[in-house]
This record gives structure tokens, sequence and C-alpha cells, in this order.
């Protein structure tokens, strides 16, 4: 055969869905023609359209209620059975619309994390893209961080400015807070539904752009680390190997999906880095090894099961492994096509879901623990917390079962954060993080967020050691650099929606945490609101097989005063690899 036709080598196929090698605008073309128009309507209908119905219905819902009670109590004598009647009325509205409140707070919450922030957060970086490129290279930190402030505050005051006139559009149909509206048609009720919600939902972005712009623009805007700390003379350290987007494939000659050809092939750099970590750990004891997430590159099972074949050849290192979910694991719908929807209905995410728990369960199930928000401490381990929905999961895995599969979202969302505990008072914990938000298209499938509950998590695993010192790992980057960025498209949809506010919840414990995170391939240390912040390159990814790449050793310390500190970081080389 001709070499240059070999098929090990791929071809255009196997650049289907690469950014590497396909720009956004062709494959916003390809979104165009292969996307089903008939899975789209669905999923609009059930993501946004009935939480739309549901959250305009709600105020019309609670208006009627209160008129119920208020006419009760008007219209029957004041008495002891009247006092029934009306704690009646009360119980039956209280219990029977209970359902439907919290089917209101879900929808708010999804159209809030699907539309509301990320408008804000589209703007503000658009701003901010557009100011850097006109802003002159040697411009200084301190100008470069008062753009940053300014292009939120201008952010800001747009959405808040467009959310208003929305609201001044629809409110003539708007009908919230006088009971059942006398429509006489259902096509007019819908109208009103809608318009109140769009009036909701306007009225609120209006508020929080201009609150999240203001919290931006008074943030301590985010700069590189301006020098590592020298080894105490006392104290502890310990050595962190901080790895991310290790991006498994299932096939000896697979490519990834967004390097295609311009990436790597098979999984011959991985069972490098693993022999590398072998040698170095051998040499100088290794204290852990995390990895922030993209364990594999689609969240298939094959993926996986090569993942865990390559780290079966090294238990001492398994021993010391920890690792989280990336976008990767969970959320992409078809490695080939970024037109791929999944249906709500569907039980694919939860099938990735599911496998990525059983990943987890078996290389840190024994030694992380989950938070019991009842009790405000740290739970039962991992594989205890799941024990009892093993027969649910395998279920689900053979059958996928719609009833189960509306059951184990509880299952996915109660084990994180997952905690590993200090090993003494003055020891250094791990919380581990799910910073994925959910979606059902692939091309979305970057975007992140962190939950209240886990963010409370945090506090509660942080409170039970008090004098401890704390790494936060999670897989998404939670500010943007303080780097000009090249395109547009490496600012949208790749932070956390939310980042702004977790880093400012996370300020209460500055100095006493440091934030490591993956996804966006590139190493970057930097500060920001008092927090030490560490991305990790991707081994991995970046690199065809005849290239370099390469992954840091990080040794952090204390020196017995409660405050974390980062020694200058070991960077390992990785050469290049062929996969046997």
């Amino acid at each position: 055969m001709t070499p240059n036709m070999d098929p090990r080598r791929g071809d255009l196929e196997d650049d289907a869905s690469s950014t590497k090698n396909r720009s956004m605008l062709s494959l916003a073309g390809t979104l165009l023609t292969e996307i089903s128009l008939p899975r789209l309507m669905i999923s609009w209908v059930l993501l946004l359209l009935i939480p739309g119905l549901l959250l305009g219905a709600a105020p019309i819902a609670a208006s009627a209620w209160f008129s119920t009670i208020m006419g009760t109590i008007n219209s029957v004598a004041i008495g002891y059975g009247s006092l029934v009647l009306l704690a009646t009325v009360a119980g039956v509205g209280w219990f029977g619309w209970r359902p439907l409140f919290r089917l209101a707070e879900h929808a708010f919450w999804s159209l809030n994390s699907l539309i509301v922030q990320p408008i804000y957060v589209t703007f503000r970086e658009a701003l901010r893209h557009l100011a850097e490129k006109w802003l002159p290279l040697g411009a200084s930190a301190a100008r470069r961080a008062g753009l940053r402030a300014a292009t939120a505050a201008v952010s800001g005051a747009i959405v808040s400015g467009l959310s208003v006139l929305v609201i001044l559009w629809v409110w003539p149909n708007t009908h919230l807070l006088s009971g059942i509206p006398d429509t006489g048609s259902v096509r007019h009720l819908t109208i009103v539904i809608l318009s109140n919600s769009a009036a909701l939902i306007s009225a609120y972005l209006a508020v929080a752009a201009a609150v999240w712009a203001v919290a931006d623009a008074t943030m301590s805007q985010p700069r590189d680390l301006a020098a590592f700390h020298q080894r105490p003379d006392r104290g502890r350290t310990w050595r962190i190997v901080h790895l991310s987007d290790i991006h498994m494939v299932g096939e000896r000659y697979g490519f990834r999906i967004e390097s295609g050809r311009a990436g790597p092939q098979g999984n011959g750099r991985w069972k490098q880095v693993l022999v590398q970590l072998a040698s170095i750990h051998s040499r100088a004891p290794l204290d852990m090894i995390l990895i922030t997430g993209d364990i594999t590159d689609a969240g298939r099972s094959a993926e996986w099961a090569e993942f865990q074949d390559a780290l079966a050849v090294h238990p001492q290192l398994s021993a010391l492994t920890l690792m989280l979910p990336g976008n990767h694991d969970v959320n992409i719908v078809d490695r080939a096509n970024p037109a791929r929807l999944d249906l709500p209905t569907s039980p694919n995410p939860r099938l990735r879901q599911i496998r990525t728990l059983a990943a987890l369960a078996a290389l840190q199930g024994d030694r992380v623990r989950v938070i019991n928000p009842d009790r405000r401490d740290l739970g039962e381990t991992l594989t205890r917390s799941m024990a009892s929905r093993s027969d649910e999961m395998l279920r689900f895995m053979t059958t996928g079962s719609p009833s189960l599969s509306r059951t184990l979202p509880e299952l996915w969302n109660s084990v994180f954060p997952m905690v590993l505990p200090p090993d003494g008072d003055d020891g250094l914990g791990i919380i581990l993080l799910n910073s994925n938000a959910i979606t059902h298209f692939s091309f979305t499938n970057a975007l992140g967020m962190i939950s209240a509950e886990q963010a409370r998590g945090i506090d509660i695993a942080i409170s039970r050691h008090p004098r401890a010192l704390w790494i936060v790992a999670l897989h998404h980057h939670i500010l943007e650099y303080p780097h000009v960025a090249e395109a547009l498209s490496e600012r949208i949809g790749t932070a956390l929606i939310n980042g702004n506010w977790f880093a400012r919840r996370l300020q209460r414990y500055a100095g006493r945490v440091v934030v490591m995170h993956g996804h966006r391939h590139i190493d970057w240390i930097g500060e920001c609101a008092g927090l030490l912040i560490v991305s990790a390159p991707s081994p991995i990814m970046e690199a065809t097989n005849d290239v370099a790449s390469y992954f840091y050793v990080h040794t952090f310390a204390s020196e017995g005063n409660g405050q974390i500190r980062l020694l200058a970081p070991e960077r390992i080389t990785v050469g290049n690899s062929v996969d046997a």
C-alpha cells in the first residue's frame, strides 16, 4: 500500500469535529446541515417551552390560591367550622401546589443556567476580547485589569438595558398578581403565560446582570503568580502530580474529537506518562496524582476500559490517583457529529454518568467520602454511598428504564463533592467537584457551573478540619486568564458560567486553599482575590505522537502557620510515542 494512503494515519473523517483542523464557522455549517429538526423541536419543547410555561403559570397559580383563601375568610362566618374549612383549603393548596412550585423553581434555575447567565458572560467576554485587541502589547497589568473591570460594567449595563426593553415589550400581555385571567381562549392564556415568563426572566436578568457587573468590576482581576516560595526549613511538604485532559480513545489508531489528525493517535502517550510516573515515584515518592477531568474522549465504555487497563499495570500509582469528571466524560453526545442532540428522555446522558461513577468508585471509592448535608459532616465513603443503588445502576445500564432515569440523578448529585480528608489537623485535604453543566447538545458540551449545594459541601468539609490546608479540584477554569486570546471561541463557553461567584465564595479560605483545574489544555499559575489557581496542561493533547508534551509535579508546603505555599514546579517532558 502507498505510504501516504496508510489507513493507520487516518483521513478527513477523523477531523469531522476537530477545532484544530476546522474553523468554528465550518463546524457551525455542519450543525445546520446535520442537525435533526424533529429532535431539536422536541428538545426546545422539553427544555425551554415547558419550563417557560411552568415559570409563567406559577404566579397565576399562586395568586389564584391566595384569592381562594381570602374568599373563604370573607365569605364564611368566623367560628370553629370556618377555621377547619380554612385549614383544609390552605392544606390542600400547600400540598397540592408544592410540586408545581418545585417544578417552577427547577425550571427557573434551568433557564438561568441555559440562557440568563450565558447572555451576560457572552457580552462580557466579547467586549473584553475586542478591547484587548486594541490594547497595546506592552500595556501594564494594572491597565489590563482596569480594562477588564470597565468592560464588565459596560456589559452589565447593556444586558440590563436590553432586559428592561423586553419587559416593556411584553408587559401589556402579562398577568402576574391578579389570579386566573379571563382570557376566553387557550391561545390567549398561552400568550399570557409566556409573557409572564419573559417578564420574570428579563427582570431577573436585568438585576442579576447589574449585580454581576458590579461584582466583576470591583473584584481583583486574575494575574500571573509573581514568584514561587522557597522550601521551608520546617513544616510539611506534599508532592502532587497534576494531570488533566487525557482523552482516552477506545481504538488502537483512534484520534481525538478536538484535535483529529493534529493530535495524538491511540493511547501510547498515556502509557508512556504512566511509565515515567512510576520511575519518578520510585526515585522520590509522590503523595498524590490528581487528574482534573476529561479522562475519556467521549465517555464510552471502551475508553474507560482502556484507562483502567493502562492504570492497572501500575498498582502503586492507582493507590495515589484521584480523579473527577470532565465535560468529555459526561457531556459528549456523539464523537463524530457535533450536531447530534440527546433528548431529555434519552438514557445516554445517564449512562455516561453511571460509567463515570463506576470508574471513580473503582479507583477511589474506599478513600473518598461524600458530604452528609443533614448532619453537616463528612458521610460515608463513595463505595458505601453507592452500594444501595448498585442494583438500580446495573438494571439501568441493561434496560435504560425511564423510571430509573428519574431516580438515579439524585445519586449523581449527592456524591459531589467527594472529599479526601487530611491525614491530620495540619494535613492536606482534597475536595473533588463536578463542574459540568447539564447539556444535551455536543456543540455546547463545554459549559461549566458549580452548584450552590457543592459550594455548601466545601464549607462543610473545611469546617470539619479548620486547621488543614486544602486543594479544591474541578475541571473547568473558574476565570479567564489575563492573557490576550487568539479567538473569541477560547473565551466563550469554556470557563465556569458562575466563576466569579465561585471565586468570591472561596475568598474566605484565601491562603488555605489552592484551586486546581484543567479543561483548557494549557498551563497557567496565577492568583485572583487571594486565591492560588493552578491550571494543568494536557500531557496528551496539543501534539501529535512525534512531538513532545509535558506535565508538572507540584510541591506544596506548610510552615505551620495555616498558609499553603507553592514551590517552583518540576516540569516533566514526555517524549514522542508510538502506540504498540
